[in-house]
């Protein structure tokens, strides 16, 4: 009865102006939110505007690999 993909899957978001300027030298890490997504509706890579804490202000947070 099971199938054998889950409908839902857990991401991974990271902020991409922080690993575009490859953490710069005043921010001490990179942003990154783990959330959820269904792949049946969202096939491509999911991007979402979310708050940087590094960054202080909302940038694009986009799906990476884990």
């Amino acid at each position: 009865m099971a199938k054998g993909k889950d409908v839902r899957v857990i991401v991974i978001l990271e902020c991409t102006s922080c690993a575009r300027n490859d953490v710069n030298k005043e921010s001490p890490g990179i942003s990154r939110y783990i959330t959820q997504k269904n792949r049946h509706n969202t096939p491509g890579r999911l991007e979402l505007r979310k708050f940087c804490r590094y960054c202080h202000k909302h940038t694009i947070h986009g799906e990476i690999k884990k």
